[in-house]
């Protein structure tokens, strides 16, 4: 809200967590001392909450118009049943954009399980294991000596553009039922100046 007092604070706040980062061991040993190490919700609550993604819904917010929130305290509503009721289903298509960039985001995460999955395989992601199935590809290849069992090998090019198609299929399945929010314009019209 802009009327909010420490909005200033708060933006500052988020903005400076997106240029000074603890790194990568601090960052483990808070995930260590919250016994997240080893299990399904190290995948989750990392990526919970993003500085840009939150400035990036305010700044959506921001652009809504000021006589919707009036119009609705006018009819007796509290700040709550404005929110729920009139800004949230405003925000759409932000929500929609934050959530494919999550999703691709998480999707495309292999370092999530390399360092923090400890070795369980049931907690392994898909980009790991086609990695794993690169990577081994390559030193197969590395390992082979005469010229006539290099040729018989697969070659690790057409392994990566195999991994590319099988890691891209799904997000472009998804896509098209997320591209309707992206085309905007759920409040043109709502409001008459």
């Amino acid at each position: 809200r802009r009327d909010f007092v420490f909005n200033k604070a708060v933006a500052i706040g988020f903005i400076l967590t997106m240029y000074v980062g603890g790194g990568l061991i601090p960052e483990f040993l808070l995930y260590r001392s919250l016994n997240m190490l080893g299990t399904f919700w190290i995948y989750v609550w990392p990526m919970l909450i993003s500085a840009y993604n939150v400035i990036l819904i305010r700044s959506y917010m921001d652009g809504l118009p000021d006589a919707l929130q009036e119009s609705a305290r006018i009819d007796g509503a509290n700040d709550f049943v404005i929110y729920l009721k009139i800004i949230m289903p405003l925000c759409k298509p932000v929500l929609a954009t934050v959530a494919l960039f999550v999703a691709c985001s998480q999707w495309n995460s292999w370092m999530d399980t390399f360092l923090f999955g400890n070795n369980r395989t049931y907690l392994s992601t898909l980009q790991f294991e086609l990695y794993k199935i690169l990577d081994k590809a390559t030193q197969t290849v590395n390992d082979v000596h005469s010229m006539a069992e290099k040729a018989a090998s697969v070659n690790p090019k057409s392994i990566k553009m195999a991994i590319t198609v099988v890691a891209v299929a799904p997000i472009l399945a998804v896509y098209p039922f997320l591209q309707k929010y992206f085309v905007g314009g759920m409040t043109l019209g709502a409001v008459k100046s």
